[in-house]
């Protein structure tokens, strides 16, 4: 089985990939945070997106090939898809005009071609949450790259998450709304996507 969990940036994808992976005995798959390009994105947006955008890409498809080629794990959890990397944050850039549009397609063109080659999750888990709520998130555990990220950023995500939830991905999803459900500090909330997770396995 093959549980993804998304979100934007501090909604608690790793945190949650984390518990469950512990839950269930299970294999994760978590982002990696060690691209070379970010604080150089951080600090020039328009320099380096597509390089940041392409390597992103890269890890995700090696990811994705690594994960298909496990069969030692009945199940897998990965913390961020390869979804999200073109549909919210590469078109976000593009939009914002810090991407262009040669570059956007041929990102796209990488995009469309390995999707079609791997399958959708069993479940996404949507981390839903205000833009306050990530920034509280984003301080709280202090990474330098990421201090000054600018809420109107932040936004545009949400904005490019909450269509794609709605209007575009049409696998099984379960949303979390995080600033109401708390999964570290509420066993209830955590027990809930458990259930939903259990109900799929019975299936």
């Amino acid at each position: 089985m093959y549980i993804a969990i998304a979100g934007n940036i501090g909604s608690g994808k790793t945190t949650l990939t984390t518990l469950l992976t512990e839950h269930y005995k299970a294999k994760a798959y978590l982002e990696e945070v060690d691209n070379p390009y970010i604080g150089d994105f951080y600090e020039d947006m328009n320099r380096w997106s597509f390089n940041l955008q392409v390597c992103f890409l890269a890890n995700r498809i090696r990811q994705t090939m690594d994960m298909l080629e496990d069969s030692s794990s009945k199940m897998i959890f990965q913390d961020r898809t390869i979804y999200e990397d073109a549909h919210i944050f590469a078109d976000n850039l593009h939009e914002m005009g810090l991407m262009s549009g040669r570059d956007i397609e041929t990102y796209m063109k990488i995009f469309q071609l390995i999707t079609r080659l791997i399958p959708k999750p069993d479940l996404l888990i949507y981390l839903r949450a205000s833009e306050p709520k990530l920034i509280e998130q984003i301080r709280k555990r202090g990474r330098e790259y990421e201090m000054n990220i600018d809420e109107g950023y932040l936004t545009r995500l949400n904005k490019k998450y909450n269509h794609w939830i709605d209007t575009i991905y049409d696998g099984n999803i379960l949303v979390v709304d995080k600033d109401r459900e708390d999964f570290v500090e509420d066993p209830e909330v955590f027990a809930r996507i458990c259930a939903r997770i259990d109900a799929l396995k019975t299936k």
